[in-house]
């Protein structure tokens, strides 16, 4: 692939040329809204070229086993890495093999309820991209029955029409927001958690659900166990359909935190099909302008997860999206990673990268007002692509399809192999 980073003064006339591609192609893929660039924008071009793998060395590894495993040779493994001993490797470097096997990944995406629009579009034109999409459309209440929130028969059609597979979400959702109380009154009554799951087998059996995907947050600390006990109990009734829990990021157990304390990695990884760690919103709205998902942060998250999550079942969710901080109040606004891209080209905004988050930002002033962005593009989610292929997780999410990434779905189009 190839990754064009502007330069101050260039046009997209300029870059097309050199690059031999039309212009109207790099609009396209990047989801350009005007010829206008700015210094520091990332173009993706997607080019017949190779991909480099990465990968972490292993015990009882050897080059030539490694090669063959990728489909390619010692020499351009060499090539690739200069520098490298092929006697001596340490257990833990992260090398980079060109490899003409694509990555192959369970993908999810999450939507809410629809019946037309962007949605509607990213499911026509990137169906084929997509293993699961979770329908966020469902809570309960306090006696534990499940309620539906919109009419998701629309989206479970498209689904069916572009072969991908539906997963019924289920939130502790409430007055708009999530409700630690009522999550931790259903888990600690087994009346409550009986009615909640049969609830959800009849919501599933009924509309043609592949699977539930949980979504229960800020879980009391003391209700925890219970959690696990009720998923249990809940894969038991779906039997052969999937079970997908959504998970807090942490880089350690802390059992007693309000926040992350009431999802138990090791428990939930053995009941679960898939167990998605939402390693997004390190940079979170109201708090100071920060990256979305550092990829330092990201990998930290990622460690401790897998001492307790196989990597046969672990997804790391990527956000489509960014946030525009107003400072120094930080009123927070969230807008796709398209629309983001597009701002700072129309407020003339260079846009840096953080190569230590792994992250673009820019800042501008509105209205007598400072604002600073920090979204993703396609150098963001390639690495982190290039992350979870090197830990060899399972796949990835993405919050969520109505906001558009253009540059995303070009990637997974030219280098993944999607697990249907």
């Amino acid at each position: 692939m190839t990754i064009i980073i502007v330069k101050k003064g260039e046009s997209l006339w300029e870059i097309a040329k050199k690059n031999k591609v039309d212009p109207s192609r790099i609009i396209e893929v990047n989801g350009l809204e005007s010829t206008t660039l700015v210094p520091g924008l990332a173009l993706y071009i997607p080019d017949a070229n190779v991909v480099n793998r990465r990968y972490l060395i292993k015990s009882l590894d050897s080059l030539d086993g490694i090669a063959n495993r990728f489909g390619t040779s010692v020499a351009s493994i060499m090539k690739a890495n200069p520098g490298m001993d092929a006697n001596s490797l340490d257990v833990g470097t992260e090398i980079m093999i060109p490899s003409p096997y694509k990555n192959q990944l369970i993908t999810l995406g999450f939507a809410f309820p629809s019946s037309e629009g962007v949605v509607f579009e990213t499911l026509e034109n990137n169906g084929d991209k997509l293993s699961y999409l979770a329908i966020v459309a469902y809570s309960f209440n306090e006696e534990g029955y499940a309620f539906v929130d919109g009419d998701d028969l629309p989206l479970i059609a498209k689904c069916e029409q572009t072969g991908v597979t539906p997963l019924l979400m289920i939130r502790n959702f409430q007055d708009g927001d999530f409700d630690a109380d009522l999550a931790g009154g259903v888990l600690t009554s087994s009346v409550y958690r009986r009615n909640l799951i049969n609830s959800l087998l009849n919501f599933v059996r009924e509309k043609g659900y592949g699977g539930v995907s949980m979504d229960i947050e800020f879980i009391p600390p003391a209700r925890r166990s219970d959690y696990v006990v009720f998923l249990k109990e809940l894969k038991e009734g779906l039997n052969e359909l999937i079970l997908h829990v959504n998970v807090h990021a942490k880089t350690a157990d802390n059992p007693e935190n309000r926040i992350v304390g009431g999802h138990d990695y090791q428990g939930i990884g053995e009941v679960a099909d898939l167990v998605a760690v939402m390693t997004i919103d390190y940079g979170y709205p109201t708090g100071p302008p920060e990256p979305i998902s550092p990829l330092w942060w990201m990998v930290e998250v990622l460690r401790y997860a897998l001492t307790n999550i196989p990597e046969y079942k672990l997804q790391s969710a990527f956000p489509m999206y960014g946030y525009d901080w107003i400072v120094p109040s930080n009123e927070t606004k969230a807008l796709s990673a398209k629309n983001a891209q597009n701002l700072a080209i129309a407020t003339g905004s260079e846009i840096t990268f953080d190569t230590s988050a792994t992250s673009p930002t820019y800042s501008y002033r509105r209205e007598n007002s400072d604002h600073v962005v920090w979204f993703e593009d396609i150098r963001s989610i390639s690495a982190k692509y290039e992350t979870i292929d090197s830990y060899e997780l399972i796949g990835a999410t993405y919050w969520q399809i109505g906001l558009e990434f253009p540059q995303n779905w070009a990637f997974i189009k030219q280098n993944i192999m999607t697990i249907k």
